[in-house]
């Protein structure tokens, strides 16, 4: 996996992590939602210090990965892209 290929799943997962961190903050402009924004704030700070914290280590242990539930990388296949190797 190329560094642009980690990068990418790195944004990837990060989005998901804070996407309902946004979506909980826009609730709080008059929804009522069961968690505070703070804590929600906090909760992916922690799952976005965790994953990057393993995949660091995973870099110089492949047997680190399977902290995020999966020991093999992920691997994107240059053609599944829309790109061909020259």
């Amino acid at each position: 996996m190329s560094l642009s290929d980690w990068i990418a799943a790195w944004i990837r997962t990060q989005v998901a992590v804070w996407v309902p961190v946004v979506v909980n903050w826009l609730a709080s402009f008059g929804v009522e939602v069961p968690v505070e924004p703070a804590t929600a704030v906090v909760v992916a700070a922690l799952i976005t210090g965790y994953y990057t914290l393993v995949r660091a280590l995973e870099a110089r242990w492949p047997v680190v990965g399977v902290l995020l539930g999966w020991r093999a990388q992920p691997h994107y296949d240059q053609e599944r892209r829309g790109l061909r190797a020259v």
